[in-house]
């Protein structure tokens, strides 16, 4: 019943804008008879928004992320999906996690009420990599964005590698930073809300010179609260100044700086699937229960960067760019751990110690050709990319029992912890070049996109606790071709096939280095985007396979490249402005990912683990402009995460329905003297129903978000 009320939903705007049509259609058949003259429709391809900067409203029409150019959405033959800062400020989302609550595919906040890490499953698949403004932000979960800095949240959902070099093949995630604009526009805006939160933040820009066209803006923010769980602080405190300088029409040059500081980054909370997925003989495991010790734990992590995006324009049709940034990440973590389960009451648990620290560089070069060849539209990108990382991971635990009775909790000193357990010290060098070509041709109404790319990667693995060295090369070639035929009513069907590869570290059980893992993905799908710019929507099925995957043979226990992967499904996403003030996001998402080949046949059909099968939303927001209504603004949403498993498929996770809520109201209503003052109120989880995240296995499981309540005031000028 649920499931068929989201899907009504998905379909809502679609059936909407068929009516709107419809009628338009009827309209001019009608003034045709009476004489009149009917023109034909213009097709407007810009309507001021450029595909790397803000969106007005929840409707994105173009977007860099799918073809590194400024493309419209309604003509890249690949799922993008983006999520604008409106929609995110709507929905008071605290992460990136959270700001994809929404999207079609995407399986967010799998540590539940945990957002220590922005960690996201897309299509199947984990720790999809995440980029900030087109550049690689971060390793694996390390290295976190305030989304308060986003102009808008980018998923390209497939393998990306064509353009981005090594990735995932669920995606990627793209964070586009709030830049300087050539305006003037100030805001700041305080919040505070459950878990003793309370938040304070500023966006600031301006024109320090208009001869000179140079412009600034800031963008800081402040957040102090406490974990659902232990009372366990979290702060932060976070800056991005940003400069741009742009002399002539032809010349730009923005200059970005971000510094964040989380002195108290919270916990993560591991918890066990025997009293959290299945009673114990004393009931359930209360979700406000802290495994940990907070006279133990600490938490910490410091990240800063610094980059530059320079444009110029050479001539009619020739565009050069360079984007460069240098990235920061330190991460300290002492952290007790449930280990295993004594009895129905009691949880052992081991005290862990872990650091990591990543000095990142990436440049990315680019020349773009646009030029017409008779009827043909060309679009010619040409790049070359380049990264360099170097990632300290150490890690230590204590083999010493440290028990706690979930029942009456005993959160007294532990003493001195000796780390006689296992642990590692590793340092990772990797350099990655890359040069691709990619080809975007138009015809007529035709799209026809094709690309390839080489890349060249060198990596050397240092165990500095057993004082060896490794050093590992791979290259590889990835590609990608794809077609979108765009009718006059908006609609467009697509077809994409393209490619992906991730260089691996270690040898197989022969001592052969690892080959790099590769994957291949169909797509094909339709969208629909009108000239009017209040409609993007998008239905497409697709066949994601990985190979090469590292698999442990049980007879020898050694490990071969013998795995794969393979993840099909289909997916519904639709962004609306129905109405003049109603914004609509609605999506559903069918995934079935399951292990297909594996050097144990045990293996062979298992689920991927934390990968909900079926997942659906509904988010509607309206603003009332007239009446005695005049000012307020009114938002709900409904979220449907279904049944998922661990990695054994043992440990089944149950669905669960979840209900979000806001409103907010225009005080300039009231007077004047109020202009540009709001305020809004949201609830997450509004029913604060009680469920469990995601289970890796019997000692990972999470309990997901409890109730939120946040009231925000925001002041803009």
């Amino acid at each position: 019943m649920l499931m068929a009320g989201l899907y009504a939903g998905v379909s809502l705007g679609a059936m909407s804008v068929a009516i709107a049509q419809e009628q338009d259609k009827k309209n001019t058949a009608q003034a045709a008879q009476d004489g009149a003259i009917v023109l034909e429709p213009i097709r407007v391809e810009d309507i001021g928004e450029r595909g790397d900067g803000p969106v007005q409203g929840y409707v994105a029409r173009r977007s860099r992320a799918g073809t590194k150019t400024d493309t419209l959405l309604i003509k890249t033959p690949q799922s993008v999906s983006v999520v604008p800062s409106e929609q995110i400020e709507d929905q008071q989302a605290g992460s990136v996690a959270e700001a994809l609550r929404y999207s079609a595919g995407v399986f967010t906040e799998y540590r539940g009420g945990s957002n220590q890490h922005d960690e996201m499953y897309v299509r199947g698949f984990s720790y999809v990599p995440r980029y900030l403004d087109g550049l690689t932000y971060g390793l694996g979960s390390l290295g976190q964005v305030e989304p308060y800095f986003l102009e808008r949240v980018e998923v390209l959902r497939g393998p990306s590698s064509i353009l981005y070099g090594q990735a995932n093949p669920g995606g990627i995630v793209n964070l586009v930073s709030k830049k300087p604009t050539g305006e003037t526009a100030r805001s700041v805006e305080l919040t505070a809300g459950t878990d003793n939160l309370f938040s304070t933040a500023g966006d600031f820009s301006g024109v320090l010179s208009a001869e000179k066209g140079i412009s600034w803006r800031m963008v800081a923010k402040g957040i102090t609260e406490e974990e659902p769980a232990g009372d366990v602080d979290k702060n932060r405190i976070a800056v991005m100044p940003s400069i741009n300088w742009s002399p002539n029409e032809k010349t730009s040059l923005t200059i970005s700086l971000m510094y964040q500081n989380d002195p108290d980054a919270g916990t993560r909370n591991f918890m066990m699937s025997k009293g959290l997925v299945t009673p114990t003989s004393s009931g359930y495991i209360p979700q406000d229960f802290y495994i940990g010790n907070p006279n133990f734990e600490e938490s910490s992590r410091t990240q800063a960067s610094a980059g530059y995006e320079l444009e110029h324009v050479v001539s009619n049709g020739v565009t050069l760019r360079q984007n460069a940034r240098y990235t920061m990440v330190e991460s300290d973590v002492k952290a007790m751990v449930g280990w295993s389960t004594i009895d129905d009451q009691t949880i052992d648990r081991r005290a862990t110690s872990y650091s990591d620290d990543l000095d990142q560089f990436a440049i990315d070069n680019q020349a773009q050709f646009d030029f017409v060849t008779g009827e043909f539209d060309h679009k010619v990108l040409v790049g070359l990319d380049a990264k360099h990382s170097v990632y300290d991971n150490k890690y230590q635990r204590s083999n010493t029992s440290y028990p706690i009775n979930w029942v009456s909790p005993d959160y007294g000193p532990i003493g001195t912890v000796v780390y006689d357990g296992y642990s590692y010290d590793e340092r990772t060098k990797a350099t990655q070049i890359g040069l691709y070509v990619q080809e975007q041709l138009e015809i007529g109404q035709l799209t026809l996109s094709a690309g390839g790319r080489h890349d060249w990667a060198n990596s050397t693995f240092e165990d500095r606790k057993a004082g060896t060295s490794v050093d590992y090369s791979d290259s590889a070639f990835s590609g990608r071709l794809g077609a979108i035929y765009n009718f006059e009513n908006g609609l467009a069907p697509y077809v994409s096939y393209s490619t992906s590869f991730e260089p691996q570290l270690g040898s197989n059980g022969s001592g052969t280095p690892y080959d790099p893992v590769t994957a291949q993905q169909y797509e094909a799908g339709i969208k629909f985007g009108p000239d009017s710019g209040r409609y993007q929507l998008i239905a497409s099925v697709y066949q994601i396979t990985q190979q090469n995957v590292v698999s442990r043979d049980p007879v020898s226990n050694l490990s071969y490249q013998t795995g794969e992967i393979e993840s099909t499904g289909y997916e519904l996403e639709a962004h609306a402005e129905i109405l003049d003030n109603l914004n609509v996001v609605a999506s559903y998402s069918h995934i079935n990912a399951e292990i297909s080949k594996d050097a144990n046949p045990a293996s062979v059909g298992l689920k991927r683990d934390r990968t909900p099968e079926d997942q659906a939303s509904l988010w509607l927001k309206q603003d009332l402009i007239s009446g005695v209504f005049d000012g307020l603004g009114l938002g709900a949403g409904v979220r449907y995460i279904g049944e998922s498993t661990d990695r054994t498929n043992t440990i089944k996770v149950s669905d669960v329905t979840l209900f979000d809520a806001m409103i907010s109201y225009d005080l300039g209503v009231v007077s004047s003297t109020f202009e540009g003052a709001k305020l809004q109120v949201n609830a997450i989880n509004l029913a604060d129903d009680t469920y469990v995240a995601s289970c890796a296995g019997a000692t990972s499981c999470f309990y997901g978000t409890g109730r939120t309540v946040m009231a925000s005031l925001k002041y803009s000028w």
